[in-house]
């Protein structure tokens, strides 16, 4: 009798604790960032290259011939393309690009480096994805190894979390990568 009354006793309090409504809190949410659909237009630039570049909620400034600025001010973010002339210095300028790079090898979790040849248009370069909190997540170089060379590179106006900052640094990648992709040389 004793061992039915503990075993009764046992399943009410179980059945009563189960019905107890557990306050949980709320998981923290994560900011979703949408932008805009890009929409390309060709830049020529002094008659030296040309390339499409995303007009949609952009500032581009032209510094001078050499030197293109692509803001994001929303983003606070800025692409910064660069040409300078291949005499006789390309293995410099490839070197100076590459150690642009790896540079960031301190804040970089990984860097992804993705060859990028097109030789109807005479571009050949390098592609690169830094990973982690570096100040630039995006880099690439082209040159054509004769009379061009251009290097570009993304980076943000703020500290770089790269949790935070990752779909606006996807956003620039896919820009950067159009840049690439559609680059032409004038001369």
């Amino acid at each position: 009798m004793i061992k039915k009354t503990i075993v009764l006793l046992c399943f009410c309090s179980t059945i009563f604790l189960s019905c107890k409504e557990e306050v949980l809190p709320k998981p923290t949410s994560l900011l979703r960032l949408e932008y805009a659909t890009p929409n390309y237009i060709t830049l020529t630039n002094g008659g030296l290259f040309q390339f499409e570049v995303n007009k949609t909620d952009t500032k581009i400034i032209i510094d001078k011939p050499e030197s293109i600025r692509i803001v994001y001010p929303k983003m606070k973010a800025t692409i910064y393309i660069n040409y300078k002339p291949v005499a006789n210095n390309i293995k410099i300028l490839l070197s100076d690009a590459q150690k642009l790079t790896y540079e960031h090898v301190i804040k970089a979790d990984d860097i992804l480096e993705q060859p990028f040849i097109n030789t109807d248009k005479k571009v050949y370069g390098m592609f690169y994805e830094v990973g982690g909190d570096a100040a630039t997540n995006v880099q690439f170089y082209a040159t054509d190894s004769l009379k061009n060379f251009v290097v570009g590179s993304a980076y943000f106006y703020a500290k770089p979390n790269f949790d935070s900052i990752y779909p606006a640094a996807n956003y620039l990648k896919n820009d950067m990568q159009k840049i690439m992709e559609t680059l032409e040389w004038k001369k």
